[in-house]
């Protein structure tokens, strides 16, 4: 089994993390106390082909792996990982368009989608459904030559900030066979948004609750058939739990690095803190636990990008190990700093606060628990 990224794939990473490094890691604090991520950046971002990555070629797309996804997304988030967090979710979208989406609805979002002049935001999460997304509450009743949309969805990144939502609603009966998904428009009549959130971390990301009353949506923005909405929305998410692990994985492997710097120019008692050996094993753990969940993520991209019965599995299992250990690792680094690492100059106290929310979104570590063990069971 060969474990090196081909030539392609260093490039790939080597791009990512060079344009992280140069556009978003000097800004990542300022936007995060405004709150906001300035469009241009999407729009640069989409220049290099990163607004579907693995939209598929023959739609305009980059047609890159999920394996290569993980590369780009575990370097960008080296620079900060809400922000990669956030093009994470637009390529969700966009992957759904590609996928889903009829010849109408693609030709009408994927261009832009692609260069990130419409940015995609996803809205599956409600007040009162988190975990158990199938018992949903939004509905979109047929109306004339289209839907009338009305409900709310939670926690949704991009909200009041985005171009268009993917949105999953109730067509039909209890359950999740009566859930479709439609495209919804910013600016549509009856669509509004809640307060900013005021959030622990991923505060660059604007985070309102999105609110339809009776939206007009299009019978041509039905993504793909009535009734398989959840469907749609679950198979999006085995490849968003991977994304969402690089990005703990990068934010852990910045934290790591900015820690061995910190430690070996920090003297006390008359030497650089790097050589104290309770310290060094100290280091050595967080290194072995990092190479360990960069290998089964890596793992689990393969099994998805080869159809492997058991993907859901690996992505799932991948998510839970590899969230857990870079918000460990991160929270590690912040230790080492000693008090400057809970001083925001350094930067290690954000990468513990963006990291905390990667073990709840995308299904909580506990829904990979439950889904681990139901694959073992049902086995």
């Amino acid at each position: 089994m060969d474990f090196a990224l081909s030539e392609e794939q260093t490039a790939i990473f080597d791009m990512a993390y060079g344009f992280g490094q140069e556009h978003v890691a000097p800004n990542a604090m300022a936007w995060e106390a405004e709150g906001t991520i300035p469009k241009e950046l999407w729009t640069e971002i989409g220049q290099l082909g990163l607004g579907g990555i693995y939209v598929s070629e023959e739609n305009g797309g980059s047609g890159l792996s999920r394996l290569d996804a993980t590369l780009v997304f575990e370097a960008l988030s080296m620079g900060c990982p809400a922000v990669a967090a956030f093009l994470s979710i637009h390529n969700m979208c966009a992957k759904m368009i590609d996928l889903y989406g009829s010849d109408d609805l693609r030709a009408r979002y994927l261009p832009k989608a692609l260069t990130m002049e419409t940015v995609l935001s996803y809205c599956l999460t409600e007040p009162g459904s988190g975990s158990d997304a199938a018992a949903l509450a939004t509905r979109a009743e047929a109306s004339g030559s289209g839907y009338s949309l009305t409900g709310t969805k939670a926690f949704i990144s991009g909200g009041g900030y985005s171009d268009a939502y993917i949105v999953m609603a109730r067509t039909g009966e209890a359950g999740p066979r009566g859930i479709s998904a439609l495209v919804l428009d910013d600016g549509t009549e009856g669509l509004s948004f809640g307060g900013l959130e005021a959030k622990m971390g991923w505060k660059a990301q604007p985070t309102r609750q999105v609110q339809m009353d009776g939206c007009p949506v299009p019978a041509g923005n039905l993504l793909g058939e009535e009734g398989k909405g959840f469907r749609y929305a679950m198979a999006g998410l085995d490849g968003g739990r991977l994304n969402i692990s690089a990005c703990s994985l990068g934010a852990a492997q910045a934290a790591l690095d900015a820690t061995l710097a910190y430690m070996a120019e920090r003297r006390a008692f008359g030497q650089s803190i790097d050589q104290f050996q309770a310290l060094q094993f100290r280091l050595a753990d967080m290194e072995i636990e990092l190479q360990a969940a960069r290998t089964f993520l890596r793992q689990a991209a393969w099994k998805l990008d080869t159809g492997a019965p058991d993907a859901t599995k690996f992505c799932a299992m991948a998510k839970k190990f590899v969230t857990e250990a870079g918000s460990k690792i991160a929270d590690q680094c912040l230790q080492l700093h000693g008090g400057y690492g809970y001083l925001a100059d350094y930067g290690i106290e954000k990468i513990v606060r963006d990291l905390r929310v990667h073990q709840i979104l995308e299904g909580t570590n506990e829904i990979m628990r439950m889904i681990v063990a139901r694959s073992l069971i049902s086995s």
